[in-house]
């Protein structure tokens, strides 16, 4: 799996996270937006991996993390993270963030009421201040 092939299934686990949201299939939603935001973030990993450069096992290790604040660190992203959205912290995208932080690969084993779907979406689909929009001025 490359770069590219991260982006598209971000994009496509945004998609089909709206389909669900439209057939009021609320946990489903949930579930595939957070792993949306995953994918684009380890497509930003992937971005910095040379070809031909052998990997750091720690750093390898941390890249199998669903963790998405641990994956914010090991996509090298903490400088525009801290500029974007923690120094603006009521901003809409500091706002979106911390509805999507949290999100883990569990949820696929618990259930998500319709708000706490559309929020997550909304959160990371906004086109101009969703997390995924972040995310990809640096994938």
């Amino acid at each position: 799996m490359n770069r590219t092939d991260l982006q598209q299934l971000a994009e496509e686990r945004v998609r089909d996270a709206k389909a669900l949201l439209d057939a009021a299939c609320w946990s489903g939603a949930y579930y595939l937006v957070g792993y949306a935001v995953e994918c684009a973030l380890k497509a930003c990993i992937a971005k910095q991996t040379d070809q031909h450069d052998f990997p750091d096992k720690a750093r390898v290790n941390d890249s199998y993390s669903h963790d998405l604040r641990k994956l914010v660190k090991v996509a090298g992203l903490e400088a525009p993270f801290d500029q974007d959205i923690l120094k603006v912290p009521a901003s809409q995208l500091a706002l979106n963030w911390q509805t999507v932080k949290d999100w883990s690969e569990a949820a696929r084993y618990e259930t998500a009421s319709e708000v706490k779907a559309r929020e997550m979406y909304e959160a990371v689909a906004d086109g101009n201040e969703g997390v995924l929009a972040w995310i990809r001025r640096h994938w």
